[in-house]
């Protein structure tokens, strides 16, 4: 009975973990976005890994994308963005406008 459950496991699909998919860095570091573009895949779901390099809080914000995230001095963290249809979604650091903006271009 235990092999049966184990095969039937084996064989369920599972969702895609963040280390299965495209990943893209994004530094924010006191109001400077490294890079200020991020060039995607239409379609494909992808990580943004973040780090806040700076020494004040930032936070990753896109109305387009529905993300947010607030990074405390030196935090790394992710965003898991659902695919995309092809075009421009624009990003900013709410902390640090209106300097800081960029946007992921999706082709």
């Amino acid at each position: 009975m235990l092999l049966i459950a184990l095969l039937v496991a084996a064989l369920l699909p599972r969702p895609a973990a963040a280390s299965d998919m495209p990943s893209y860095d994004l530094t924010l570091d006191n109001g400077k976005l490294i890079p200020e573009v991020l060039e995607v895949k239409a379609g494909e779901k992808f990580v943004i890994q973040l780090h806040n390099a700076g020494n004040t809080p930032a936070e990753f914000e896109s109305n387009s994308l529905r993300k947010e995230k607030v990074l405390a001095p030196g935090v790394k963290s992710f965003v898991v963005i659902h695919p995309l249809r092809a075009g421009s979604y624009d990003f900013f650091d709410d902390f640090h406008l209106p300097d800081a903006r960029g946007k992921v271009v999706a082709e």
